[in-house]
């Protein structure tokens, strides 16, 4: 079967295109970098590709929010060939920015399929500062394409907006259709209950990332494409040698990698 297609939007400050991209080659996916201009400009189609990534970065520099003047500018210019690549059973995924991009574009949660309307904002951290830190994560399996068969991952952040807030009413059906489908917990898996730093930002209810009601479009704050190898993490040292001690070696992929894995297996 030919491998599936994958598109890593690009321009406009985004600069973790080139890891994605390589995440999803490294998963067995066809992926190639697109610059957002191209799109509109009809030099490539969205319909030719299985898989939409919206990557890490500081696109247009945060102006206004994050996120939102991109989210905007694809709302007016790509709007329908968003939907329409969504609506057809493909798989969208935001990253970081592109988490901020597609929460405020209205692509997460999307509780109404019928409607495309922003439902939550990611906003500044509680801290009042740029986080960059590792955090301890667990998976929702029942719905996400993303996070099946993933329970928990540890994975890096890298943001000054990270926080999800919606109102109670729009968090209650957020969680009673299962779209909060990754947590931030502590290093032996319990909740982190918004305390600081095992929740890097006072995210609502600890939601690290969102899908819609599909389970095909999917948004977080981490970076799994910064975890695609066991040397990314910054024990890797320590925990090869505890490894080497019990005679077993450390293994090759990082936590980050099943993510872009379970992608590419859903259209296999």
């Amino acid at each position: 079967m030919a491998r599936p297609r994958a598109i890593v939007l690009t321009g406009y400050g985004i600069n973790c295109d080139r890891e994605t991209e390589f995440a999803f080659s490294l998963a067995g996916a066809d992926a190639r970098r697109v610059h957002v201009n191209d799109l509109i400009a009809g030099s490539d189609s969205l319909g030719a590709y299985q898989i939409l990534a919206f990557p890490g970065g500081f696109s247009f520099g945060d102006d206004i929010a994050s996120g939102k003047v991109l989210a905007s500018k694809i709302r007016t210019r790509l709007g329908d060939e968003v939907r329409r690549f969504v609506d057809d059973g493909k798989l969208v995924m935001g990253i970081c920015n592109g988490f901020q991009v597609i929460a405020k574009y209205g692509l997460v949660p999307r509780l109404d399929p019928a409607l495309v309307e922003q439902g939550v904002t990611v906003t500044f951290n509680d801290s009042g500062r740029y986080e960059d830190r590792w955090v301890h994560l667990a998976a929702d399996q029942g719905r996400c394409v993303f996070t099946r068969g993933i329970e928990r991952i540890e994975l890096p952040v890298a943001h000054g907006e990270g926080k999800v807030v919606a109102d109670e009413a729009t968090i209650s059906r957020i969680e009673e259709a299962g779209c909060a489908v990754l947590r931030y917990v502590d290093a032996v898996g319990a909740p982190a209950r918004g305390r600081f730093p095992e929740n890097p930002n006072g995210s609502t209810n600890d939601i690290a990332g969102l899908c819609d009601t599909t389970g095909r479009v999917f948004g977080l704050m981490p970076h799994p494409e910064r975890f695609l190898h066991s040397t990314n993490h910054p024990l890797w040292t320590r925990r090869r040698d505890v490894l080497r001690r019990r005679g077993e070696s450390l293994p090759d992929g990082g936590d980050g990698r099943a993510i872009f894995e379970n992608a590419v297996t859903f259209f296999r």
